[in-house]
């Protein structure tokens, strides 16, 4: 499955057709995805507790992932997932404009490694040794 959890999505078909959301969930297994402010359904939630009231509850449903396409954030446009490889490692690619959509390996690839100045660690003192020095002085 090429979509991702926060992969911006685009939905192609249904009633929510033309919406664009974020991706919360993904379930490989049932190719399916949740993606925000789409398919909305209610449930209602009965009181399980004396203390709660019972209420009608809009959550997101799950939809299928060949309804859905990912939206390139350097394009803007939605498109197919192309992959390629990248230093050595597999990445999601935009087919329209050659883009990384692999937002965790784009933020590996542009921060050069800084070099840190080692420093040597700070001498630690003893405060139990202090205070009963403080308190030997105030007491005469």
């Amino acid at each position: 499955m090429n979509i991702k959890v926060n992969d911006n999505v685009l939905v192609l078909t249904g009633k929510y057709k033309g919406k664009q959301g974020k991706v919360l969930a993904t379930s490989p297994k049932n190719e399916t995805v949740v993606v925000e402010g789409v398919n909305l359904v209610h449930k209602h939630r009965k009181a399980r507790k004396t203390n709660e009231t019972s209420r009608i509850v809009t959550e997101e449903s799950p939809i299928h992932v060949s309804n859905v396409e990912i939206v390139c954030d350097k394009c803007g446009k939605p498109t197919r997932v192309g992959h390629m490889e990248v230093d050595g490692k597999k990445v999601r690619v935009c087919k329209k404009c050659n883009a990384v959509l692999d937002k965790a390996y784009v933020k590996k690839s542009k921060s050069a490694p800084v070099e840190k100045e080692t420093e040597a660690p700070k001498k630690r003192t003893r405060k139990r040794s202090q205070k009963t020095e403080d308190k030997e002085t105030t007491a005469e």
